[in-house]
């Protein structure tokens, strides 16, 4: 049973499970400022159960988000009357991850009401902004990646598109990072502790989720062998909507986010019998499907984990997909003319095969029709080269985990081999796309399975679609050509623009209009006002306010003291050894040795900002954390150097956290190895708000290079060509640092203890990987990138120029918004309608 019935919405519960998306919907007046103040008393008694007396600012802040939301529910449900009767096509968008940050601010932003909101607040005696800052952050990704689906759902509600978010409902997410004594330690993130004001559970939306047991066949009546699967577990995926308002509210779409839940929820027998725990063991299996993203794969147990959380929600989204098409149009081999089902990474892979058993062993289609309905609709969003993000599952997991979903992949891989081996592909070719892996331990290749199944897969700037094509998908792309396709990212302007930077904001539209909140691609017009010495004048004072805020923030949260009117160096990102942070720290230690030694020289002052999360078991880049704490400790204490040069780490970076960064960078570190870096959306982000970019030709880097112009960002370091030849030829890391004197130093003080005396061989097995393999090119690029932070330095001390430089880039970087990004999705890759095209 696909669906529980059984278990209706209560009273007061807005049930329908199809409030997908609103198409200029008709919208209440926006109530004045009174009427809102009589409304928030009314949800702060009734709907929250405080009186103003005793309201904290966390219930202020619940009753706010209450009222607000009844506003969008108005429009929200409006839609489904226009849902229905239009029949458009659909988008699905299955993403793990969903960084969705506050929504408060933004969504009061996005339906112009902020400002009515702030009065009525305000005559409350309370402070919008204070109230604000206490929502938590949805605690649903990791990084670029969910931050992606989050701007992308907002884009889609923006400019037209029909569609609907499926994820997960993570009870803690990833993990709140502490630094302890310069050490990243776990804690539970917990976001749901006060509740979720936005969200709607559908207690009438259940599906149940299989696992495990055994697979059967028999004849149906025309003969044709039917394969019914029974499996050994069960668990019920409960849905949770939550609106997501695009622009001016003249669209809502919706994330719905999967809970799971055991089908008992205790062993009464076993309760009764004294087993208390183990009573409860059932329940505590099933929930920790969706308790915690991305738990540790380096066991055993840890990876079923994740193979049962991306299948949990896939099949949950897929099934929940299926059943609204079949209400809507009650034919089940249109669903391709329907749905378009886009795959964000291969976490969602599965879905290939679990579609293909939903079509042929639930709805009754032969193979070929259920093929051709699958890729027709499917299409698969490659996010990175790098082979751990490239999943593989061991076929043994597959086969006791999902046995139907084996049987599907070996027979889609026989068909698969069967057309290229056609097609002329040699016998290593075919073994190189087969969807299973026998040379290492036989896995599944789930990157593989996903573009075989899709008719669409597309890579997310030019340069990586480009190496998609070179390298990871080279044979696929050669014996099925026309399928890759490149569809570069975006960010949404209305977070990341006009409410992470209001001041900026109001300067742009002061100089060239308000047309630019409707369409971030004119804000090339700036461009013209970068030699204006007032608009220069006025666009270094927003950044300075803005760079006041951060240094607050800094001293609040680390207790250290950063002059605003310093360089603001910002590297913000996702702890890993591509993106480079060892570059980083190993030059500003070659900096404060340079700095020590010369004194008395034209330094210029900087803060060095970082800021990210390692994953859990990663080893390597929890020590690059704990190192550039160790340094931050030993130069922020220097007083010959803590005036020139200063480092700062904040912990649990998150959407909110980047909201007060980005607005407050001058420079901004884009210094991944070439030819790894997928795209990137902080570079957009920080460049947008007046940042320049110190970077490599990697990623989203080369199309901002060509938008910005080479004389407005800082490129240095080796092509993705030349990073490739020197690894064939024979890299020798050993030979590179003997010959620069200032990286030798830095690694030999690094290597010595002289920023862990407490511990002096703490960083050698580090620095004996730069010397003896550095496989990311960290020594190899040093030099190129110490010479480029030297001009970086140069152009600080004409700071007219740097504002210039500065301002064209935010007036160039229009392209980048995730509006375009979609439009180019809907026409390119869903066939979906959109409003530029009306």
């Amino acid at each position: 049973m696909s669906v529980r019935s059984d278990l209706i919405a209560p009273v007061g519960v807005v049930a329908s499970d199809d409030l997908g998306s609103t198409l200029a919907p008709a919208r209440r007046r926006a109530p004045d400022a009174q009427t809102l103040r009589t409304e928030i008393l009314n949800k702060l008694a009734y709907a929250v159960g405080k009186d103003p007396a005793s309201a904290r600012d966390h219930d202020w802040l619940t009753a706010a988000i209450l009222v607000l939301r009844d506003g969008i529910v108005d429009g929200w449900m409006h839609s489904v009357r226009e849902a229905k009767r239009s029949g458009r096509k659909r988008v699905y968008y299955l993403s793990l991850e969903f960084l969705i940050g506050r929504l408060f601010k933004d969504a009061l932003g996005n339906t112009g009401m902020t400002e009515p909101m702030r009065e009525a607040l305000r005559g409350l005696g309370v402070d919008l902004d204070t109230i604000a800052s206490m929502e938590p952050d949805a605690a649903l990704g990791n990084g670029g990646l969910g931050r992606l689906a989050a701007c992308f759902m907002e884009s889609m509600a923006t400019v037209g598109v029909s569609g609907l978010g499926y994820g997960i409902r993570y009870d803690h997410g990833l993990f709140c990072q502490k630094i302890i004594d310069g050490n990243q330690v776990e804690v539970p993130e917990d976001w749901l502790s006060f509740r979720n004001p936005w969200e709607f559970q559908r207690l009438e939306i259940v599906h149940e989720i299989g696992f495990g047991g055994s697979v059967s066949m028999a004849n149906g009546w025309d003969g044709t062998a039917r394969h019914t699967w029974q499996p050994a577990e069960t668990v019920l995926a409960v849905a949770f909507d939550t609106p997501v308002v695009g622009w001016q509210g003249k669209m809502i779409n919706t994330l719905r986010l999967w809970s799971a839940r055991a089908v008992d929820p205790i062993r009464l027998d076993a309760f009764n019998s004294g087993d208390h725990v183990g009573a409860m063991a059932d329940r505590t299996r099933a929930e920790s499907i969706s308790r915690v993203l991305y738990p540790s794969d380096a066991t055993a147990a840890g990876q079923e984990l994740r193979l049962r959380q991306e299948y949990f929600f896939t099949s949950a989204s897929l099934q929940d997909l299926i059943r609204r098409h079949m209400q809507r149009f009650g034919d089940i081999r249109s669903l391709n003319e329907k749905a378009s089902i886009q795959l964000n990474d291969t976490h969602p892979s599965i879905a290939i095969a679990e579609l293909m058993r939903l079509l042929i062993d639930v709805h009754g289609l032969s193979w070929d029709e259920g093929w051709r309905i699958t890729q027709a609709a499917c299409c698969y969003t490659n996010h990175t080269l790098l082979p751990e993000a490239l999943e593989s599952w061991p076929v043994e997991l597959m086969e006791r985990l999902l046995p139907r979903h084996l049987q599907i992949i070996y027979a889609i891989n026989s068909r698969l081999l069967d057309q290229v081996r056609a097609a002329g592909a040699d016998a290593d070719c075919v073994k190189r796309l087969s969807l299973i892996d026998e040379n290492h331990g036989r896995r599944v290749r789930m990157g593989n399975l996903a573009f075989a199944g899709s008719h669409k897969i597309n890579g997310v700037s030019a340069l990586h679609t480009e190496l998609m094509k070179e390298t990871v998908f080279h044979d696929f792309n050669t014996v099925l050509p026309g399928r890759i396709a490149n569809m570069t990212n975006g960010i949404t302007p209305r977070r990341w623009f006009t409410h992470a930077n209001p001041g900026l904001a109001t300067l742009v539209r002061d100089c060239i209009g308000d047309a630019v909140l409707d369409d971030l691609e004119k804000i090339s017009a700036f461009d013209r006002f970068a030699d204006d010495s007032s608009v220069r004048e006025r666009f270094a004072a927003v950044k300075l306010a803005n760079k006041d805020v951060l240094a607050e923030y800094t001293c609040e949260k680390i207790g250290v003291r950063v002059d605003p009117k310093a360089m603001f160096d910002v590297h913000v990102k996702r702890i890993h050894e591509y993106k480079r942070q060892l570059l980083n720290i190993v030059e500003t230690v070659a900096h404060y040795h340079a700095i020590k030694a010369s004194p008395n020289a034209n330094w210029t002052p900087r803060v060095k900002f970082f800021a990210g999360k390692a994953a859990a078991s990663y080893v390597m880049a929890k020590s690059v954390i704990k190192l550039i704490n160790d340094v931050a400790k030993v130069v922020n204490n220097d007083p010959a150097t803590k005036e020139l040069l200063q480092i700062a780490f904040l912990p649990n970076f998150n959407v909110s956290l980047a909201e007060i960064l980005v607005p407050a960078a001058d420079l901004s570190e884009q210094i991944s190895t070439a030819g790894m870096e997928a795209s990137g959306t902080g570079n957009m982000k920080f460049a947008l708000n007046g940042a320049l970019t110190i970077g490599t030709l990697d990623g989203a880097n080369v199309e901002m290079l060509e938008h910005v112009g080479a004389e407005n960002i800082f490129i240095f370091g080796m092509t993705t060509a030349e990073v490739e030849a020197r690894r064939r030829a024979g890299y020798a890391p050993r030979e590179v640092i003997e010959r620069d004197p200032a990286l030798a130093e830095a690694l030999a003080s690094i290597g010595a203890g002289m920023f862990s005396p407490d511990d002096p061989t703490r960083y050698h097995a580090l620095v004996d990987t730069l010397y003896n393999s550095d496989w990311f090119m960290v020594a190899a690029d040093f030099g190129s990138y110490a010479r480029t932070q030297r001009d970086v330095d140069a152009l600080w001390k004409d700071s007219s120029e740097w504002t210039r430089k500065a301002i064209i880039n935010t007036a160039n970087m229009g392209w980048f918004s995730s509006d375009r990004t979609i439009r180019q999705y809907a026409e390119d890759i869903w066939k979906v309608p959109h409003w530029r095209q009306h």
